[in-house]
């Protein structure tokens, strides 16, 4: 991911601007780091069926960090969650103010789509990918999965429900990074087989999260944990117990899964899922 984050300091977002904080605002948060998890499984996509299609997708996962970012500068505003950290870093709105990382959401938002207008590909390719992003990403996807969460803070839900909602707070815009990939390759089949095993993949994230929310500190996570006490975390309504049991049977089907990829394909993706899948076992061995 080393190329991916070169690409990605060499294309932050710039602004000719008056304002004396907006121009770092908008980086401060990319800078910043993260886990790259989404770009990461776009790429490895391309990578496993097309080296040299390598270099124009990353513009295409760059676009998906980008809203990635913009998602998690507002899932952290006073109105919503209320957190001081994020990638081991002050929040915007606690590092400027609220105004600001509320633009700047918006305009990392805006900007996905504006990089992928621009992105190497066909007229097509690029209609293709930018539909996708949004269909996921939003009214239909990553918003509805942050309404349905905040809306029911306090009011538990059935499981089936927290399954409805974390499928399209988190995982959609997972399997979508694994469908934009062979939309790039121009596999369309592939794509729809992908998109399918990143809504587990992206179900079992969330699961993850929840439980490391209650397992990790704040400086161990990079960011506020113990802080879903009143939200519809799998963890609050199952308990940790049924919660790893969930983990460890999703991990289980979705290695399942990854053993009938073709070999190119698992080659590239193993290492990366081998890790991420695996993530809420570390807890265990120190138990």
């Amino acid at each position: 991911m080393q190329n991916f984050e070169s690409f990605l300091l060499k294309h932050l977002p710039r602004s000719q601007s008056i304002h004396p904080t907006y121009e770092r605002a908008l980086k401060q948060m990319l800078v910043a780091g993260g886990k790259r998890f989404r770009p990461a499984l776009l790429l490895g996509v391309v990578k496993s069926y097309n080296h040299l299609m390598l270099d124009g997708a990353y513009s295409a996962a760059y676009a998906i960090e980008l809203l990635h970012t913009y998602s998690l500068i507002h899932d952290d505003l006073p109105a919503m969650d209320n957190s001081p950290l994020r990638r081991g870093e002050p929040t915007l709105h606690v590092a400027f103010d609220e105004v600001t990382a509320i633009l700047v959401g918006d305009a990392l938002n805006t900007y996905a789509f504006e990089v992928l207008s621009e992105s190497p590909f066909s007229d097509y390719t690029r209609v293709r990918l930018i539909n996708e992003l949004a269909k996921n990403g939003g009214l239909n996807g990553m918003v509805l999965g942050q309404a349905i969460d905040c809306y029911f803070e306090n009011k538990p839900l059935e499981i089936k429900d927290i399954r409805t909602l974390h499928i399209n707070k988190t995982a959609k815009l997972i399997a979508a990074s694994l469908k934009m990939g062979a939309i790039i390759i121009g596999k369309e089949e592939l794509g729809d087989l992908l998109y399918s095993f990143g809504i587990k993949l992206g179900l079992l994230f969330q699961i993850q999260d929840d439980i490391l929310d209650v397992t990790q500190s704040s400086e161990e996570a990079g960011k506020l944990t113990h802080n879903d006490e009143d939200k519809n975390s799998f963890v609050t309504i199952l308990g940790l117990e049924v919660a790893m049991n969930e983990a460890n049977a999703l991990a289980d089907e979705l290695f399942k899964e990854l053993s009938s990829f073709d070999d190119n394909l698992q080659s590239e993706l193993s290492p990366l899922l081998t890790k991420y899948i695996n993530r809420h076992k570390a807890r265990e061995s120190l138990e």
